[in-house]
């Protein structure tokens, strides 16, 4: 009986929603490893973002609408994803983890979590499940599992916050992973460092192994 690893994603494109190089490697390397992959994302809006301009465009879209093209329509809200049925949890990056399943990208150490995914997350810790976090989603993780060990990569503020949330921060290059071992919890940089896929890919296929590693 194959392993199911939670995917949670945040939307559709990295300045909005989930970033989708490290969506699709996350995937990727779960497959890879011979593992059943549940896509999940909250039901709720966001504000989208002109991926040219980089300019919002005035318009709101649906999470779960958005991030179910990633998934290829098979997707689950996270409030219907129980910690039971999972065997580990990875969140790939993009800026969606921090605008639309927390509000790190505005409140920064203010941040509050989206109230599903912080029940998801904690329950799947308290369950001693493993947690894989991508680029910038460490974050909900720091705000929700104090004493953590992580990384996401060597940018200095984004750190320092984190590290005033009680975080230890490790620097790590975009090709390797920080793992916490107490806390079962694996991070690796990703876009937060880049520069592109085959270097963030190198770094997701270490993380999701070392997640998977972890599994009871």
């Amino acid at each position: 009986m194959s392993h199911k690893v939670g995917v949670l994603l945040s939307g559709c494109g990295y300045l909005d929603g989930a970033e989708i190089h490290e969506s699709v490697c996350t995937l990727l390397a779960l497959d890879e490893a011979g593992v059943e992959a549940i896509c999940m994302a909250t039901d709720t809006e966001f504000d989208v973002v002109n991926h040219i301009t980089e300019e919002p465009t005035g318009e709101r879209r649906n999470v779960l609408v958005e991030a179910s093209r990633i998934a290829r329509g098979k997707i689950r809200e996270v409030k219907d994803v129980s910690a039971d049925e999972l065997d580990a949890l990875v969140l790939p990056g993009g800026y969606g983890a921090a605008k639309n399943l927390s509000d790190f990208a505005m409140k920064g150490t203010g941040m509050t979590v989206d109230p599903d995914v912080e029940s998801l997350v904690k329950n799947v810790h308290a369950a001693g499940k493993p947690i894989g976090a991508i680029c910038i989603a460490p974050a909900i993780i720091s705000k929700l599992l104090p004493g953590v060990s992580l990384t996401i990569g060597n940018d200095a503020d984004t750190a320092a916050a984190l590290e005033s949330m009680g975080t230890s921060h490790c620097e790590c290059a975009v090709t390797d992973f920080v793992v916490d071992k107490e806390n079962k919890v694996v991070s690796t940089p990703a876009y937060m460092l880049g520069p592109w896929v085959n270097d963030v890919h190198q770094g997701i296929r270490k993380c999701v192994q070392e997640t998977l590693a972890m599994v009871g």
